[in-house]
Protein backbone atom coordinates (compact mmCIF):
# COMPACT_ATOMS: atom_id res chain seq x y z
CA UNK A 1 0.00 0.00 0.00
CA UNK A 2 1.23 3.50 -0.88
CA UNK A 3 0.10 6.35 1.37
CA UNK A 4 0.62 10.05 0.66
CA UNK A 5 0.28 12.85 3.21
CA UNK A 6 -0.04 16.35 1.75
CA UNK A 7 1.37 18.99 4.11
CA UNK A 8 4.22 18.56 6.59
CA UNK A 9 2.81 20.44 9.55
CA UNK A 10 1.75 19.09 12.96
CA UNK A 11 -1.23 17.10 11.63
CA UNK A 12 0.76 15.93 8.60
CA UNK A 13 3.67 14.54 10.62
CA UNK A 14 1.32 12.90 13.11
CA UNK A 15 -0.78 11.36 10.32
CA UNK A 16 2.35 10.03 8.58
CA UNK A 17 3.71 8.54 11.81
CA UNK A 18 0.34 7.02 12.67
CA UNK A 19 -0.06 5.58 9.17
CA UNK A 20 3.35 3.91 9.22
CA UNK A 21 2.91 2.69 12.82
CA UNK A 22 -0.47 1.09 12.13
CA UNK A 23 0.38 -0.06 8.59
CA UNK A 24 4.09 -0.96 8.85
CA UNK A 25 4.27 -2.58 5.40
CA UNK A 26 2.99 0.56 3.65
CA UNK A 27 5.19 3.06 1.84
CA UNK A 28 4.43 6.43 3.45
CA UNK A 29 5.37 9.65 1.62
CA UNK A 30 5.08 13.09 3.21
CA UNK A 31 4.90 15.99 0.75
CA UNK A 32 5.55 19.65 1.64
CA UNK A 33 5.19 22.50 -0.86
CA UNK A 34 7.74 24.73 0.90
CA UNK A 35 11.36 24.15 1.90
CA UNK A 36 10.54 23.96 5.63
CA UNK A 37 8.47 21.57 7.74
CA UNK A 38 6.55 22.22 10.98
CA UNK A 39 6.74 26.01 10.56
CA UNK A 40 3.72 26.72 12.76
CA UNK A 41 5.01 24.41 15.50
CA UNK A 42 8.27 26.38 15.53
CA UNK A 43 6.64 29.77 16.24
CA UNK A 44 3.72 28.68 18.40
CA UNK A 45 3.62 29.74 22.03
CA UNK A 46 6.34 32.29 21.47
CA UNK A 47 8.72 29.57 20.29
CA UNK A 48 7.84 27.22 23.16
CA UNK A 49 5.04 25.25 21.41
CA UNK A 50 1.80 25.01 23.37
CA UNK A 51 1.44 21.26 22.72
CA UNK A 52 -1.97 20.71 24.36
CA UNK A 53 -4.12 21.74 27.33
CA UNK A 54 -4.42 19.89 30.64
CA UNK A 55 -8.13 19.19 30.19
CA UNK A 56 -8.86 15.49 30.73
CA UNK A 57 -12.65 15.58 30.55
CA UNK A 58 -13.68 14.89 26.95
CA UNK A 59 -16.92 16.80 27.47
CA UNK A 60 -15.07 19.90 28.75
CA UNK A 61 -12.32 19.57 26.14
CA UNK A 62 -14.89 19.58 23.33
CA UNK A 63 -16.32 22.91 24.56
CA UNK A 64 -13.04 24.66 23.63
CA UNK A 65 -13.87 24.28 19.93
CA UNK A 66 -16.40 26.80 18.56
CA UNK A 67 -16.42 24.78 15.34
CA UNK A 68 -15.92 21.03 15.17
CA UNK A 69 -16.35 20.37 18.90
CA UNK A 70 -19.24 17.92 18.49
CA UNK A 71 -17.28 15.98 15.89
CA UNK A 72 -14.11 15.89 18.00
CA UNK A 73 -16.12 14.69 21.00
CA UNK A 74 -16.62 11.41 19.10
CA UNK A 75 -12.90 11.20 18.22
CA UNK A 76 -11.30 12.12 21.55
CA UNK A 77 -11.99 8.69 23.12
CA UNK A 78 -9.55 7.28 20.52
CA UNK A 79 -6.80 9.86 21.06
CA UNK A 80 -6.97 12.71 23.58
CA UNK A 81 -4.87 14.86 25.91
CA UNK A 82 -3.70 11.94 28.08
CA UNK A 83 -2.61 10.10 24.92
CA UNK A 84 -0.73 13.16 23.64
CA UNK A 85 1.20 13.48 26.92
CA UNK A 86 2.02 9.77 26.93
CA UNK A 87 3.05 9.80 23.25
CA UNK A 88 5.60 12.61 23.65
CA UNK A 89 6.90 11.49 27.04
CA UNK A 90 7.50 7.93 25.76
CA UNK A 91 9.70 9.51 23.10
CA UNK A 92 11.78 11.52 25.54
CA UNK A 93 9.86 14.82 25.56
CA UNK A 94 8.36 15.43 29.03
CA UNK A 95 5.63 18.08 29.19
CA UNK A 96 4.79 20.55 31.95
CA UNK A 97 1.52 22.25 32.96
CA UNK A 98 1.34 26.00 33.56
CA UNK A 99 -1.12 27.67 35.94
CA UNK A 100 -3.66 28.35 33.20
CA UNK A 101 -3.61 24.72 32.02
CA UNK A 102 -1.44 25.21 28.94
CA UNK A 103 1.12 22.48 28.38
CA UNK A 104 4.63 22.98 27.00
CA UNK A 105 7.72 20.82 26.62
CA UNK A 106 9.80 20.93 29.79
CA UNK A 107 12.63 22.34 27.66
CA UNK A 108 10.52 25.44 26.89
CA UNK A 109 11.54 25.03 23.26
CA UNK A 110 9.44 24.08 20.24
CA UNK A 111 12.57 22.44 18.81
CA UNK A 112 12.01 19.56 21.25
CA UNK A 113 8.67 18.82 19.59
CA UNK A 114 10.04 19.31 16.08
CA UNK A 115 13.03 17.03 16.66
CA UNK A 116 10.82 14.40 18.27
CA UNK A 117 8.47 14.27 15.26
CA UNK A 118 11.32 14.32 12.74
CA UNK A 119 13.25 11.63 14.62
CA UNK A 120 10.19 9.37 14.76
CA UNK A 121 9.49 9.90 11.06
CA UNK A 122 13.12 9.03 10.24
CA UNK A 123 13.01 5.96 12.46
CA UNK A 124 9.92 4.71 10.65
CA UNK A 125 11.54 5.46 7.29
CA UNK A 126 8.83 7.85 6.18
CA UNK A 127 9.88 9.51 2.92
CA UNK A 128 9.88 13.32 3.07
CA UNK A 129 9.68 15.41 -0.11
CA UNK A 130 10.21 19.17 0.21
CA UNK A 131 9.26 21.79 -2.39
CA UNK A 132 6.77 19.31 -3.76
CA UNK A 133 3.62 21.31 -4.39
CA UNK A 134 0.66 19.27 -5.58
CA UNK A 135 -1.34 20.95 -8.34
CA UNK A 136 -4.05 18.34 -8.93
CA UNK A 137 -5.69 15.33 -7.30
CA UNK A 138 -8.03 12.91 -9.05
CA UNK A 139 -9.41 9.42 -8.64
CA UNK A 140 -7.85 6.93 -11.05
CA UNK A 141 -9.51 3.49 -10.90
CA UNK A 142 -8.84 2.26 -7.34
CA UNK A 143 -6.03 4.75 -6.69
CA UNK A 144 -5.63 8.50 -6.28
CA UNK A 145 -3.39 10.28 -8.75
CA UNK A 146 -1.41 13.29 -7.55
CA UNK A 147 0.08 15.77 -10.01
CA UNK A 148 3.15 17.73 -8.89
CA UNK A 149 4.58 21.06 -9.89
CA UNK A 150 8.04 19.52 -10.16
CA UNK A 151 8.81 18.11 -13.61
CA UNK A 152 10.80 15.19 -12.26
CA UNK A 153 7.76 13.88 -10.37
CA UNK A 154 4.88 14.99 -12.55
CA UNK A 155 2.33 12.34 -11.39
CA UNK A 156 2.23 9.57 -8.82
CA UNK A 157 -0.50 7.14 -7.77
CA UNK A 158 -1.36 6.25 -4.19
CA UNK A 159 -3.80 3.88 -2.53
CA UNK A 160 -4.56 6.35 0.26
CA UNK A 161 -4.07 10.12 0.57
CA UNK A 162 -4.37 12.21 3.75
CA UNK A 163 -4.77 15.97 3.23
CA UNK A 164 -3.20 18.02 6.05
CA UNK A 165 -2.63 21.31 4.24
CA UNK A 166 -3.78 23.47 7.17
CA UNK A 167 -6.13 26.43 7.19
CA UNK A 168 -6.34 28.88 4.33
CA UNK A 169 -6.90 32.63 4.75
CA UNK A 170 -9.06 32.66 1.61
CA UNK A 171 -11.56 30.45 -0.20
CA UNK A 172 -9.19 30.34 -3.16
CA UNK A 173 -6.76 28.18 -1.19
CA UNK A 174 -9.46 25.53 -0.72
CA UNK A 175 -10.97 25.76 -4.22
CA UNK A 176 -9.31 22.51 -5.30
CA UNK A 177 -11.23 20.61 -2.61
CA UNK A 178 -14.45 22.28 -3.71
CA UNK A 179 -13.74 21.21 -7.29
CA UNK A 180 -13.63 17.61 -6.04
CA UNK A 181 -17.22 17.99 -4.86
CA UNK A 182 -16.62 18.91 -1.22
CA UNK A 183 -18.49 21.57 0.73
CA UNK A 184 -16.25 24.33 2.09
CA UNK A 185 -17.17 26.61 4.98
CA UNK A 186 -15.70 29.97 3.84
CA UNK A 187 -12.59 30.78 5.91
CA UNK A 188 -12.51 33.85 8.13
CA UNK A 189 -9.94 34.81 10.79
CA UNK A 190 -10.26 33.52 14.33
CA UNK A 191 -8.19 34.23 17.47
CA UNK A 192 -7.49 37.92 16.94
CA UNK A 193 -7.30 41.03 19.11
CA UNK A 194 -9.46 44.16 18.87
CA UNK A 195 -8.31 47.54 17.56
CA UNK A 196 -9.27 50.86 19.11
CA UNK A 197 -7.19 53.38 17.16
CA UNK A 198 -6.23 56.47 19.16
CA UNK A 199 -8.54 55.61 22.07
CA UNK A 200 -7.14 57.13 25.32
CA UNK A 201 -7.27 53.75 27.07
CA UNK A 202 -4.33 52.58 24.93
CA UNK A 203 -2.14 54.84 27.10
CA UNK A 204 -2.53 52.09 29.73
CA UNK A 205 -0.76 49.56 27.45
CA UNK A 206 0.62 46.59 29.35
CA UNK A 207 -2.06 46.76 32.05
CA UNK A 208 -4.03 43.58 32.84
CA UNK A 209 -7.51 43.56 34.38
CA UNK A 210 -7.74 40.07 35.87
CA UNK A 211 -11.44 39.24 35.52
CA UNK A 212 -13.70 41.21 33.22
CA UNK A 213 -16.77 40.51 31.13
CA UNK A 214 -17.06 41.63 27.51
CA UNK A 215 -20.21 41.77 25.42
CA UNK A 216 -20.63 42.78 21.79
CA UNK A 217 -23.60 45.12 21.36
CA UNK A 218 -26.35 43.82 19.10
CA UNK A 219 -25.22 40.18 19.44
CA UNK A 220 -25.35 37.37 22.00
CA UNK A 221 -21.55 37.25 22.12
CA UNK A 222 -19.99 37.48 25.57
CA UNK A 223 -16.95 36.17 27.41
CA UNK A 224 -15.04 36.67 30.62
CA UNK A 225 -11.44 36.40 31.79
CA UNK A 226 -8.25 38.49 31.93
CA UNK A 227 -8.07 41.49 29.59
CA UNK A 228 -4.82 43.05 28.38
CA UNK A 229 -4.66 46.66 27.20
CA UNK A 230 -2.24 47.12 24.29
CA UNK A 231 -0.91 50.04 22.29
CA UNK A 232 -3.46 49.24 19.54
CA UNK A 233 -6.49 48.22 21.64
CA UNK A 234 -7.40 45.22 23.78
CA UNK A 235 -6.23 41.60 23.91
CA UNK A 236 -5.93 38.82 26.48
CA UNK A 237 -7.95 35.61 27.00
CA UNK A 238 -11.33 37.39 27.31
CA UNK A 239 -10.89 38.99 23.87
CA UNK A 240 -9.38 35.93 22.19
CA UNK A 241 -12.23 33.68 23.39
CA UNK A 242 -14.73 36.23 22.10
CA UNK A 243 -13.00 36.51 18.71
CA UNK A 244 -12.92 32.72 18.41
CA UNK A 245 -16.57 32.04 19.21
CA UNK A 246 -17.67 35.14 17.31
CA UNK A 247 -15.39 34.72 14.28
CA UNK A 248 -18.17 34.66 11.69
CA UNK A 249 -20.38 37.26 13.37
CA UNK A 250 -17.51 39.73 13.74
CA UNK A 251 -16.49 39.14 10.12
CA UNK A 252 -20.05 39.94 9.04
CA UNK A 253 -19.81 43.17 11.07
CA UNK A 254 -16.60 43.98 9.16
CA UNK A 255 -14.86 44.18 12.57
CA UNK A 256 -16.67 47.42 13.41
CA UNK A 257 -18.78 47.13 16.54
CA UNK A 258 -19.25 48.36 20.11
CA UNK A 259 -17.94 46.38 23.06
CA UNK A 260 -19.35 46.69 26.57
CA UNK A 261 -16.75 46.00 29.25
CA UNK A 262 -17.74 45.09 32.79
CA UNK A 263 -14.50 45.74 34.69
CA UNK A 264 -15.64 44.14 37.96
CA UNK A 265 -17.36 40.96 36.67
CA UNK A 266 -20.53 41.83 38.59
CA UNK A 267 -23.85 42.06 36.72
CA UNK A 268 -25.99 43.15 39.66
CA UNK A 269 -25.71 46.95 39.87
CA UNK A 270 -27.23 46.97 43.37
CA UNK A 271 -24.31 44.85 44.62
CA UNK A 272 -21.85 47.30 43.06
CA UNK A 273 -23.67 50.16 44.87
CA UNK A 274 -23.44 48.18 48.14
CA UNK A 275 -19.71 47.64 47.60
CA UNK A 276 -19.12 51.35 47.00
CA UNK A 277 -21.24 52.35 50.01
CA UNK A 278 -19.25 49.97 52.18
CA UNK A 279 -16.06 51.81 51.13
CA UNK A 280 -17.72 55.13 52.02
CA UNK A 281 -18.63 53.82 55.48
CA UNK A 282 -15.21 52.33 56.18
CA UNK A 283 -13.02 55.00 54.57
CA UNK A 284 -15.04 58.27 54.37
CA UNK A 285 -11.94 60.49 54.58
CA UNK A 286 -9.79 58.67 52.05
CA UNK A 287 -9.33 59.92 48.51
CA UNK A 288 -10.95 57.97 45.68
CA UNK A 289 -7.49 57.34 44.23
CA UNK A 290 -6.31 55.72 47.47
CA UNK A 291 -9.19 53.26 47.94
CA UNK A 292 -9.86 51.28 44.77
CA UNK A 293 -13.11 49.26 44.46
CA UNK A 294 -12.71 45.57 43.63
CA UNK A 295 -8.91 46.03 43.90
CA UNK A 296 -8.83 47.46 40.37
CA UNK A 297 -5.36 48.28 39.02
CA UNK A 298 -4.35 51.78 40.10
CA UNK A 299 -3.88 53.19 36.58
CA UNK A 300 -7.19 51.73 35.38
CA UNK A 301 -9.14 53.17 38.32
CA UNK A 302 -7.62 56.62 37.76
CA UNK A 303 -8.41 56.39 34.04
CA UNK A 304 -12.06 55.42 34.71
CA UNK A 305 -12.50 58.29 37.18
CA UNK A 306 -11.07 60.72 34.65
CA UNK A 307 -13.40 59.32 31.96
CA UNK A 308 -16.51 60.05 34.09
CA UNK A 309 -15.06 63.45 35.09
CA UNK A 310 -14.76 62.66 38.81
CA UNK A 311 -11.58 63.90 40.46
CA UNK A 312 -9.30 61.16 41.91
CA UNK A 313 -8.61 63.61 44.75
CA UNK A 314 -12.27 63.66 45.80
CA UNK A 315 -13.01 62.23 49.27
CA UNK A 316 -15.14 59.08 49.42
CA UNK A 317 -17.38 60.63 52.12
CA UNK A 318 -18.21 63.52 49.77
CA UNK A 319 -19.51 61.26 46.99
CA UNK A 320 -22.90 62.45 45.74
CA UNK A 321 -25.62 60.42 44.04
CA UNK A 322 -24.71 61.67 40.56
CA UNK A 323 -21.05 60.63 40.93
CA UNK A 324 -22.14 57.28 42.40
CA UNK A 325 -24.37 56.55 39.37
CA UNK A 326 -21.56 57.43 36.96
CA UNK A 327 -19.20 55.16 38.86
CA UNK A 328 -21.59 52.18 38.83
CA UNK A 329 -22.16 52.69 35.10
CA UNK A 330 -18.46 52.88 34.14
CA UNK A 331 -17.56 49.85 36.27
CA UNK A 332 -20.30 47.64 34.83
CA UNK A 333 -20.91 49.01 31.34
CA UNK A 334 -17.91 50.83 29.86
CA UNK A 335 -18.53 51.11 26.10
CA UNK A 336 -15.82 51.21 23.41
CA UNK A 337 -16.01 51.57 19.65
CA UNK A 338 -13.92 48.89 17.95
CA UNK A 339 -12.52 49.24 14.47
CA UNK A 340 -10.53 46.36 13.03
CA UNK A 341 -8.52 43.41 14.27
CA UNK A 342 -4.91 42.36 14.73
CA UNK A 343 -3.48 38.84 14.40
CA UNK A 344 -2.64 37.28 17.76
CA UNK A 345 1.18 37.08 17.90
CA UNK A 346 2.36 35.26 14.75
CA UNK A 347 -0.33 32.63 15.04
CA UNK A 348 -2.93 32.77 12.29
CA UNK A 349 -5.96 30.58 12.92
CA UNK A 350 -8.89 30.33 10.53
CA UNK A 351 -12.49 29.47 11.14
CA UNK A 352 -13.73 27.48 8.15
CA UNK A 353 -12.53 24.69 5.91
CA UNK A 354 -13.79 21.31 4.78
CA UNK A 355 -17.26 20.62 6.17
CA UNK A 356 -17.63 17.58 8.43
CA UNK A 357 -20.79 16.79 6.44
CA UNK A 358 -18.56 15.59 3.60
CA UNK A 359 -16.46 13.15 5.60
CA UNK A 360 -17.06 10.04 7.64
CA UNK A 361 -17.06 11.25 11.24
CA UNK A 362 -15.26 8.15 12.53
CA UNK A 363 -12.46 7.58 9.99
CA UNK A 364 -12.20 11.12 8.51
CA UNK A 365 -12.49 9.63 5.01
CA UNK A 366 -14.10 11.71 2.26
CA UNK A 367 -17.63 10.77 1.26
CA UNK A 368 -16.81 12.01 -2.27
CA UNK A 369 -13.54 10.20 -3.02
CA UNK A 370 -12.71 6.80 -1.62
CA UNK A 371 -9.25 6.61 -0.08
CA UNK A 372 -9.03 10.37 0.57
CA UNK A 373 -8.75 11.45 4.23
CA UNK A 374 -8.38 14.75 6.09
CA UNK A 375 -6.77 15.93 9.32
CA UNK A 376 -5.87 19.21 11.05
CA UNK A 377 -6.96 22.75 10.28
CA UNK A 378 -7.99 21.98 6.69
CA UNK A 379 -11.16 20.72 8.42
CA UNK A 380 -13.76 23.18 9.68
CA UNK A 381 -12.46 22.88 13.22
CA UNK A 382 -10.76 25.52 15.36
CA UNK A 383 -10.39 26.33 19.02
CA UNK A 384 -9.76 29.02 21.57
CA UNK A 385 -6.15 29.73 22.50
CA UNK A 386 -4.34 27.42 24.91
CA UNK A 387 -3.06 24.37 23.02
CA UNK A 388 -6.44 23.11 21.82
CA UNK A 389 -5.71 23.62 18.11
CA UNK A 390 -2.63 21.41 18.35
CA UNK A 391 -4.64 18.77 20.22
CA UNK A 392 -7.10 18.69 17.31
CA UNK A 393 -4.14 18.20 14.95
CA UNK A 394 -2.72 15.30 17.00
CA UNK A 395 -6.15 13.65 17.36
CA UNK A 396 -7.28 13.92 13.73
CA UNK A 397 -3.81 13.07 12.39
CA UNK A 398 -3.59 9.96 14.56
CA UNK A 399 -7.06 8.74 13.57
CA UNK A 400 -6.73 9.48 9.85
CA UNK A 401 -3.46 7.52 9.80
CA UNK A 402 -4.78 4.65 11.88
CA UNK A 403 -8.14 4.06 10.24
CA UNK A 404 -7.02 3.83 6.64
CA UNK A 405 -9.23 1.05 5.26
Amino acid sequence: MRIAIIGAGAAGYFAAISAKTHHPKAEVCLFEKSSQTLAKVRISGGGRCNVTHACFSISELSKAYPRGGKNLKKLFPIFNVADTIEWFEKRGVPLKVEEDGRMFPLSNSSESIIQCLQKEADRLKIKLFLQSAIVALRQANNTIELSFQRKDTSTQNFDKVIVTTGGSPSLKGLAWLEELGHTIAPPVPSLFTFNMPKNPITQLMGLVAEKVQIRIQGTKLKSEGPLLITHWGISGPAVLILSSFGARILSDLNYQFKAQINWVNENNSNRIVEHLQEIIQLHPKRKLSNERPYALPDRLWTYLLTKIEVSPDKIWGEMGGKAMNKMVSILSNDVYELNGKTTFKEEFVTCGGLSFEDIDGSSLQSKRIKGLYFAGEVLDVDAITGGYNFQAAWTTGFIAGKLLE
